[in-house]
C-alpha cells in the first residue's frame, strides 16, 4: 500500500512512523486528520487509528520489527463472510399441494449466522407465513428451524437451527462510521435458490433514510434482488453494516436498495435474547408529521398529536392537537426520529416533552408506556410514500 508522504512505513510498540512528511498540511477532501507526535523529525501515528481511518488491518512481527499493513479485497471479503451466510427456503402457508397444487410454489430468502450454536438473523418478511422451512448453510448442509422470533415492525427475525461450530458474522461496532460513497458488498440468494451466496458490489448511496420503515435505513446502489432479503451488506473489513430488507422497483428506477443498519439489528437481537420479544417504549400517542417532513423537505416543524392512546399520556395532560417539539431536549421532526430515540428507553421510564398546548409552550413529564407495535405501524402507514419491494 502506498502511504501519503511518499516515503516508507515502519512500526513498533503500537505506532506507525511516516518519514519525509512535515505533518503540517491541513486535511483535504478525502483525507482524515489523525493525532500525531513529531519525534526527531519523524511523525508517529497510532496504528489502530490509522487502520480505522483507512479501513485496513495489520500485524506486527516483533522478531523482524516489521508491520504488515493489509486491506481486504472484494474476493477476500466474500470468502471471509460467505460461511456466515445461509439460504432460507420454504412453502408459503397459503399454498396447497395436497390436491395436486404446484409443488414448486416456494419462497426463499437469506440469513446471517449470529451465534455458532445455530442462531441466525433474517428479515421478518422472509420467515412470516412460511411453512416447511429449510436452512442451507454455505457447505450445503440442510437444517430445519427449531425456534423462531419475528418482529415485523423492524422487519427482523431470529431463527435457530440444530447446528454447532458455525461461523458467526462480525457486525460493525457502529454504523455511525459509515460514509456515503464507501464500497460495500451484498451476499445473498437472488431470484433462484440455486444462486446461493451470490455477491454484488456497490457503494453506500445515503444514510439515515426514512422510507417505508420504522427505523432509519442505509441506501445502496448494490444490486439487491428478490431473495437477497435478510442477507448482509458488508464493508471491506468484512463486517456486516446492515441487513438487506427492500428495494424500490418500478420502471425508471434503478439501483435503489435499502438495508437495516447494524445498530438496529443488534438492538432487536439483544431484545429478543433478553426478553423473548422487543420491548418498545412508547409515548402513547399517535402523531402526524408535517407536510414538509412527509415530502422530505428540511424542516423544524413539530409533530401534531392526532390521538392520545395511553393512560400515561392522558395523565401527563397531553391532548389532541398538541404539537411536539422535543424529547429530553432533542428536537423531533419525524416519527422515525422518535423511534430511533425510543431505542434507548424502556417502558416505565420518564421523559420530558416540550410541546405547544393551547398556544403555550410547556414541558410535560411523561411515563413511557409499552408499544405493542400497533401505534408505530399505524404511524408509518400514515407517513409512507411509494411502495417498495
Amino acid at each position: 500500500m502506498r502511504i501519503k508522504g511518499n516515503a516508507w512505513l515502519a512500526a513498533g510498540l503500537g505506532a506507525v512512523v511516516f518519514l519525509g512528511s512535515s505533518g503540517t498540511e491541513a486535511a483535504a477532501a478525502g483525507e482524515k486528520a489523525l493525532k500525531a507526535q513529531k519525534i526527531n523529525g519523524s511523525i508517529y501515528v497510532n496504528v489502530n487509528e490509522l487502520n480505522k481511518a483507512l479501513g485496513t488491518s495489520g500485524t506486527y512481527n516483533g522478531a523482524s520489527g516489521t508491520y504488515t499493513l493489509s486491506t481486504g479485497t472484494i474476493p477476500q471479503v466474500v470468502e471471509k463472510v460467505s460461511p456466515s451466510v445461509v439460504g432460507i427456503i420454504g412453502r408459503p402457508a397459503s399454498s396447497d399441494t395436497s390436491s395436486g397444487g404446484d409443488r414448486y410454489n416456494l419462497a426463499h430468502g437469506t440469513g446471517v449466522i449470529i451465534k455458532n450454536n445455530g442462531w441466525i438473523v433474517t428479515n421478518a418478511h422472509v420467515i412470516d407465513g412460511l411453512d416447511e422451512v429449510l436452512v442451507v448453510t454455505s457447505d450445503g448442509k440442510t437444517y430445519g428451524i427449531t425456534e423462531q422470533f419475528s418482529d415485523p415492525v423492524s422487519d427482523l427475525a431470529v431463527i435457530k437451527i440444530s447446528a454447532n461450530n458455525l461461523q458467526p458474522a462480525v457486525f460493525t461496532d457502529s454504523t455511525a462510521q459509515l460514509q456515503v460513497g464507501e464500497q460495500v458488498i451484498a451476499i445473498g440468494t437472488p431470484i433462484s435458490f440455486s444462486l446461493r451466496n451470490s455477491a454484488t458490489t456497490g457503494v453506500v448511496s445515503g444514510l439515515n433514510r426514512g422510507v417505508n420503515a420504522s427505523y432509519k435505513l442505509i441506501q445502496t446502489d448494490t444490486a439487491i434482488n428478490p431473495g437477497n432479503s435478510g442477507g448482509p451488506l458488508v464493508n471491506l473489513k468484512g463486517q456486516v453494516v446492515g441487513i438487506n430488507t427492500m428495494k424500490f422497483s418500478a420502471v425508471g428506477i434503478e439501483n435503489m436498495g435499502f438495508s437495516i443498519p447494524a445498530d438496529t439489528v443488534k438492538y432487536v437481537i439483544n431484545q429478543f435474547f433478553k426478553y423473548g420479544e422487543v420491548r418498545r417504549a412508547s409515548l402513547g400517542v399517535e402523531l402526524e408529521e408535517s407536510w414538509s417532513a412527509i415530502v422530505g423537505l428540511p424542516t423544524d416543524d413539530p409533530l401534531t398529536v392526532k390521538e392520545v392512546a395511553s393512560a400515561e399520556a392522558r395523565q401527563a395532560h397531553i391532548a389532541e392537537g398538541d404539537e411536539l417539539y422535543s424529547i429530553n431536549g432533542k428536537r423531533m421532526t419525524s416519527i422515525i426520529d422518535i423511534n430511533e430515540l425510543m431505542k434507548s428507553f424502556q417502558p416505565g421510564q420518564t421523559v420530558t416533552l416540550l410541546i405547544q398546548s393551547d398556544g403555550d409552550i410547556v414541558e410535560r413529564k411523561l411515563k413511557l408506556s409499552k408499544d405493542d407495535g400497533s401505534m408505530l405501524e399505524a404511524a408509518m402507514t400514515e407517513a409512507s410514500g411509494e411502495p417498495a419491494e
